[in-house]
């Protein structure tokens, strides 16, 4: 891939991020009807500024991975299965972002203020290892696709499932209806679970085909997700 123009790719980056947190902050609140949700307001902060963070940090380290990783969403696949699986993760996203709030104005859930704040301590760490795993490969982009060059990465997180990526997405949005002040959106995440092995499993017959040497990885590093698990 060229390297990218990187005042155009800052711009379009932090567009990107604040169309995000906008587009993040309705979907929290609105479903609450409550300007007083500090559980909403408070996981709004923390993700904003993890996502603020995150991409001033990579587009400093690795430009080229922030310009693969804006092409996000059911239209940037090129595969039409994969295009129908990111379709049913934004969708169960958004439903376990948005529950929450509604559980909040129905008064369903009572979770305590310490599990809240630790659920969004979990959140922050899942976020870092994400980082972590970009950081080890930097071909990870938003989308199921193979670049010029590109290698198979057996090193750092890629040593014990082979798609540590997914791990760290799942432990994040496993602690994020806590975070948001709800059991009931817990519902959400086995159905998230369900997504993210659906495509991991596409996306690894794709990789398979296409990405010289990841049949042998798959050989080596027997677990997908969880270590020891699956």
């Amino acid at each position: 891939m060229p390297a990218p123009d990187e005042p155009s790719l800052a711009r379009r980056a932090i567009e990107a991020n604040a169309i995000f947190a906008v587009a993040m902050a309705a979907i929290i609140i609105l479903p609450a009807w409550d300007l007083g949700y500090w559980q909403g307001w408070l996981y709004w902060v923390l993700f904003s500024a993890l996502s603020f963070g995150g991409t001033l940090y990579f587009l400093k380290r690795d430009p080229a991975l922030v310009a693969r990783r804006l092409a996000v969403g059911p239209a940037a696949e090129k595969e039409r299965s994969q295009k129908i699986i990111m379709t049913a993760a934004a969708v169960l996203v958004v439903l376990l972002v948005a529950f929450p709030g509604f559980d909040h104005l129905m008064m369903w859930s009572s979770v305590p203020a310490v599990i809240v704040l630790l659920a969004n301590v979990g959140v922050a760490l899942a976020y870092v290892f994400i980082c972590r795993v970009l950081e080890t490969n930097s071909y990870a982009s938003a989308t199921i696709e193979t670049g010029a060059g590109q290698t198979v990465i057996s090193t750092g997180p890629y040593a014990y499932v082979r798609h540590p990526m997914y791990s760290g997405a799942l432990i994040m949005f496993g602690f994020t209806p806590l975070a948001l002040g709800s059991y009931w959106g817990l519902v959400f995440v086995p159905l998230l679970a369900a997504v993210l092995a659906w495509r991991l499993l596409d996306e690894e017959r794709f990789l398979a085909r296409n990405l010289p040497g990841y049949i042998a990885y798959q050989y080596d590093v027997r677990f997908r997700l969880l270590p020891g698990l699956w």
